[in-house]
């Protein structure tokens, strides 16, 4: 049997857990919410990947875990920084890439790496919401809409609102005061995937983008946020069509899990 490794990527947000063979090919993954309580979700999430995989506890022959609950889990396991982890995986999915952007649902981290693949520098959000994927995600709540669908509304306009407001509560409130003046749902939606995108890109050019630009996190799955960093960064790659963008820290992390394991053993 092929050997296995782990990386549990331990978010904010979700816990992400994917499970690697010796030829470094996703065997399986899981992704749940974190929840508050950080063991159970880590330990969940692992277990149910072991069970898509057919395999034990016992077959893995190492774990990294990384993210915020990287110390808070009761998985027997090395931890790695999501910096770290999220600039491994995502060179071993673009080896070309130079600059990455992971827009979580409660943070975004621009991440600039060398030719080699080290990371050189970064810049990381986590103070307030609305530079996060949360931005989008509480106004698609008051208006009872998905992200999904508030994606494909963003992509439907020709002319976008500017949101003037900066902090989500305010900038919900703007929102609601544009519908009630009758301006297109579709073009108020755009301007809100554009008042986020701007405050990434500002993020972004504290590092200096350099390409290969690569867009990963939940926010790479919203075509209206990816459209409109394009607009202000140039060229976004994603992650290949059959790896979900959330999934690229855990991904590095069971290749930290690969290297560690093979590094002991030789």
């Amino acid at each position: 049997m092929a050997r296995l490794f782990a990386g549990v990527d331990i978010g904010s947000t979700s816990t992400k857990a994917v499970i690697l063979d010796d030829s470094e090919k996703i065997v399986a993954y899981h992704i749940i919410p974190s929840g508050s309580d950080f063991k159970k979700s880590s330990r969940a999430s692992f277990e149910a990947a072991l069970e898509k995989a057919r395999v034990e506890t016992a077959d893995v022959q190492l774990v990294v875990s990384t993210g915020y609950g990287r110390y808070i889990t009761d998985l027997t396991s090395k931890a790695v920084t999501e910096i770290t982890c999220c600039a491994r995986g995502a060179r071993h999915l673009v080896p070309d890439v130079r600059t990455i952007i992971d827009v979580g649902g409660q943070d975004v981290k621009v991440i600039k790496v060398s030719e080699e693949g080290k990371v050189t520098d970064f810049a990381l959000n986590d103070k307030c919401a609305a530079g996060t994927g949360r931005f989008l995600e509480r106004i698609a709540a008051s208006l009872g809409l998905s992200i999904e669908e508030m994606a494909e509304l963003s992509l439907k306009s020709a002319h976008k609102i500017a949101i003037s407001n900066t902090c989500t509560v305010f900038a919900e409130s703007e929102v609601i005061s544009r519908i009630s003046n009758g301006e297109p749902l579709e073009d108020i939606v755009r301007g809100l995937h554009s008042a986020l995108a701007s405050r990434i890109a500002g993020l972004a050019q504290r590092v200096g983008v350099q390409p290969v630009l690569l867009l990963c996190g939940g926010g790479a799955k919203n075509a209206g946020l990816v459209r409109e960093l394009e607009e202000l960064l140039g060229e976004v790659k994603l992650p290949p069509e059959d790896i979900d963008p959330r999934l690229v820290p855990a991904i590095g992390a069971a290749l930290f899990a690969k290297e560690f394991f093979e590094n002991k053993s030789s």
